[in-house]
C-alpha cells in the first residue's frame, strides 16, 4: 500500500496536509512547521518543531512505550527518530510526528483518534495481504 502525504498549507507554526492511500483520500494531517532541511539544502532543524523531510519511507506498526499503544512508525527518516502517526489536535501535540484527523479549524485536526484507528486498520489489512506499506511525503 502506498500512502501519500501532500502538504497543502505551510504556516509559521504548523503544516496541514492531505493523506491518501493508493490514490484515495483518507484524511487530513497536521505536522510542525516545515523547514527546508532536506537533501543538502540550507536550513536548520528545530528539535520537536520541524516537519520531517520530503521523501519515501517504509511504515510499520510497533508498540509505542510513550503512547502505550500500537501505532504506525516511519522508518529511516533522515535526521529524525521515532516518527509516528498518532492522534492529536494542534502542533503542540506533536514533536515532529504526523497527526491525522479532519482539518475543520485553522491549525487543527479534529476526530484524530478515529482516524488513527481507521488508518491502522488499512495498514494491518495491507500487511495481512503481504504488501509493504510506504509513505511518500511531498511538499506540493
Amino acid at each position: 500500500m502506498e500512502l501519500t502525504l501532500k502538504r497543502i498549507a505551510r504556516r509559521d507554526n504548523y503544516t496541514i496536509g492531505r493523506l491518501e492511500a493508493d490514490g484515495e483520500y483518507v484524511c487530513d494531517t497536521l505536522e510542525p512547521t516545515w523547514r527546508d532541511i532536506g537533501r543538502g539544502r540550507p536550513g536548520r532543524k528545530v528539535p520537536g518543531r520541524t516537519a520531517i523531510p520530503e521523501g519515501r519511507y517504509p511504515v510499520v506498526i510497533t508498540y509505542s512505550p510513550r503512547f502505550k499503544k500500537w501505532l504506525p512508525l516511519l522508518l529511516h527518516v533522515p535526521m529524525f527518530e521515532g516518527i509516528r502517526i498518532h492522534a492529536g489536535n494542534t502542533a503542540e501535540d506533536t514533536a515532529g510526528c504526523i497527526l491525522v484527523g479532519e482539518n475543520l479549524k485553522p491549525g487543527m485536526v479534529l476526530n484524530s483518534n478515529a482516524w488513527v484507528h481507521r488508518l491502522k486498520q488499512k495498514i494491518v489489512a495491507a500487511k495481512e495481504r503481504g504488501e509493504g506499506v510506504w509513505i511518500s511525503i511531498d511538499n506540493g
